[in-house]
């Protein structure tokens, strides 16, 4: 069995991504974009919450580069930056449910 070793930037950025997913707000907005992109009112609507609260949680997101966002006129649709960070939310759910 071979070790994995990380270097510390890499430790660095892993920190940050599970500190991400470890909010309970922030993992249901990383759900709801599993294969789409919403705009803020949407995430708010899917979501039930006030659009400060989710645009706030967006931005850390967007800042740990787990989502990304496209401007269409007057309105912003997000979406995951890629598909890697659902594998982690799965494998973690799978584990749960074992």
């Amino acid at each position: 069995m071979s070790e994995r070793k990380a270097t510390d930037g890499e430790l660095e950025k892993m920190s940050v991504i599970f500190k991400m997913l470890s909010d309970q707000t922030r993992l249901r907005i990383l759900l709801a974009l599993h294969n789409r992109e919403l705009c803020v009112a949407h995430l708010c609507e899917a979501l039930g919450m006030e659009q400060s609260a989710v645009s706030h949680q967006l931005r850390n997101l967007k800042s740990a580069r787990l989502i990304k966002n496209r401007k269409d006129g007057k309105n912003v649709y997000y979406s995951l930056d890629d598909e890697h960070v659902l594998h982690v939310i799965d494998q973690v759910l799978e584990h749960v449910r074992h």
